[in-house]
């Protein structure tokens, strides 16, 4: 095994060298410390591109209870006894009328896009939180909360969505994903200009080089999807800049807890009237619903009154985007129109893809569509998966570059403690990188095989994702760093390529059933998951073979030394 060296030249600091070399100390530095937490809000972002297909394959009881009720409403509607649009409103204004009389907001959903569906009607409780129930769609009596049987509770895709932006820590997470974002943009500028030759380092690879080979597939990576990178960091701000920078907010309406809500109302809603106290019935709500849908050429898929039972109330009707119209559009909005309940005058009309509060306001509704892909279908969302993969690749490869520059050569940047300091880089990195995509991997599997009558089952399945991880962190830290990498890696590749025996064997379902039935969501699922364990195999090959190696190269290195000492 070779002597560790340590350098001990000068220049290695920010204030050291001319402008390249602060730019390479702010990328190294600025990079490190944010990787590991960039790599998860990366990975997890990447896998939250296809949250509505994890949560599919999550929840198997719904794929029978949907067909069953798709093949319901076809009936009903063949025999003529579907109920319309209009019956609909009519029961959901009376559950609402009779329940929650005083509520300060009804919604409700009649249909979906094609004009059937559940029947849901939605409200605003004492605390303020968004409460909901379902009617039944023949009787209009609300349904019993456990008339969908025995569902497994679950978050499944949204768990993705949740802590690539919060990471389920609320304002004090996304602040914490905020930072990091704003690190990310340091650090890819600094690195542009740190490179000399960044084009051509591109077309550069050379494999079996040991630091070389990390630094060649860092720089591939980052090049690639150099513009991807840096819009995903920019716009992933962006969207949250109101509470970033809530200066403009707090000049307007003050610092109570209540501005920001009273700000985004009379943004979504001006001229939103108060109550007037002068009682008047809820008109018909289905004539509404015919006007709204005329003037922004949209299906029907929400009807929101305001003040209900007030004189001052209003109607608001909002539409379906259909697949074919938002994948063409940057902002998602769909259209909107308001209507006075007393006059039945039009009050405010937003169509498709226009955002109230004027071109600000667009622009920031048009970097969201461009951070969640809401547009351009399945193709672009293939595009975003692939270029997400790749900038959690340049996480990773750089996390792993700065400890192989650094094993055989200390850089002394933490005085006596250097050593340790590395080690404790070693273990974040095993954590970080395989330890991960364990806790990942193992949320699924506790998707199976968690009871379906277990209390608070949703949060236990985000038990086993945190403990899993938690689990990786301390193996990582307390194994020798060659065996925790192989281990962890092993690990990912058998939960990996199992995963589909797994739902074979908990739920009866597999391969050939999910492609006979055109369920292309659920086999993608476990189509990738097996991608994910191929790669973790050819992980576990390297791996191996580099340990070989060592014990050969230490094995020689004894033999020599003993025939000196001879």
């Amino acid at each position: 095994m070779g002597k560790t060296v340590i350098d001990r030249r000068p220049g290695s600091g920010a204030g050291r060298g001319g402008f390249r070399q602060a730019q390479a100390w702010l990328h190294t530095w600025c990079g490190l410390w944010f990787s590991w937490l960039l790599y998860a809000v990366f990975l997890t972002g990447t896998l939250a591109v296809f949250q509505e297909a994890i949560g599919h394959w999550m929840m198997p009881e719904h794929h029978a209870e949907e067909a069953a009720h798709e093949a319901e409403q076809a009936a009903a509607e063949a025999a003529g006894l579907a109920s319309s649009r209009g019956q609909r409103l009519a029961w959901g204004a009376a559950f609402m009328e009779k329940h929650h009389q005083g509520a300060e907001m009804w919604e409700i959903w009649p249909t979906d896009a094609k004009g059937g569906g559940e029947l849901k009607v939605y409200w605003f409780d004492q605390q303020r939180q968004y409460a909901d129930a379902e009617l039944d769609t023949r009787t209009g009596e609300p349904l019993d909360e456990h008339h969908h049987g025995a569902m497994r509770a679950t978050m499944g895709g949204e768990h993705f969505v949740h802590f690539h932006y919060e990471l389920h820590a609320g304002q004090a997470g996304l602040w914490v994903v905020g930072v990091a974002g704003m690190a990310m943009l340091v650090a890819l500028i600094s690195g542009v200009v740190t490179h000399k030759r960044i084009f051509q380092d591109f077309f550069t690879f050379r494999g079996r080089k040991g630091q070389r080979s990390w630094l060649d597939a860092h720089n591939a990576v980052a090049v690639l999807t150099l513009p991807f990178q840096l819009m995903i960091a920019y716009t992933g701000i962006a969207i949250s800049a109101l509470t970033f920078m809530p200066a403009g907010i707090w000049s307007q309406y003050g610092t109570a807890p209540g501005a920001v809500q009273t700000f985004a109302a009379e943004l979504g809603e001006p001229g939103k009237p108060p109550r007037s106290g002068e009682a008047m019935a809820v008109p018909d709500l289905e004539s509404f619903a015919a006007r709204g849908q005329a003037l922004i050429g949209q299906p029907v898929r929400a009807v929101v009154v305001n003040h209900p039972g007030d004189a001052a109330a209003r109607v608001g009707i909002y539409g379906w985007n259909s697949d074919a119209n938002a994948d063409k559009r940057l902002s998602p909005n769909t259209g909107m129109a308001m209507f006075s309940a007393a006059s039945g005058e039009l009050l405010q009309l937003r169509m498709p893809g226009q955002a109230e509060g004027g071109g600000a306001s667009l622009a920031q509704s048009v970097m969201g569509g461009l951070h969640m892909v809401k547009f351009g279908g399945w193709p672009m969302k293939w595009l975003y998966f692939v270029c997400g993969l790749a900038g959690t690749a340049m996480m990773a490869t750089g996390a792993i570059l700065f400890v192989v520059k650094r094993r055989s050569k200390h850089m002394g940047e933490f005085g006596s403690a250097t050593a340790a300091v590395y080690r404790l880089i070693e273990g974040l990195n095993v954590a970080a990188v395989a330890g991960l995509g364990v806790a990942c991997i193992g949320y699924l599997w506790a998707n199976r095989l968690l009871p379906l009558e277990l209390p608070q089952r949703a949060q236990w399945e985000l038990g086993v994702f945190f403990g899993l991880w938690l689990a990786a962190l301390l193996h990582g830290l307390l194994r020798a760093p060659a065996k925790a990498w192989l281990e962890q890696m092993a690990l990912l590749a058998a939960l990996c390529l199992l995963l589909p025996v797994l739902n074979a064997v908990t739920v009866g379902d597999h391969w050939p059933a999910q492609l006979l039935r055109g369920d292309w969501e659920s086999a993608g699922v476990e189509l990738v998951a097996w991608a994910f364990g191929l790669a973790a195999v050819w992980a576990c090959r390297v791996l191996w073979r580099r340990r070989a190696l060592v014990a050969g190269n230490a094995a020689s290195s004894a033999a020599n030394n003993v025939q000196v000492g001879a």
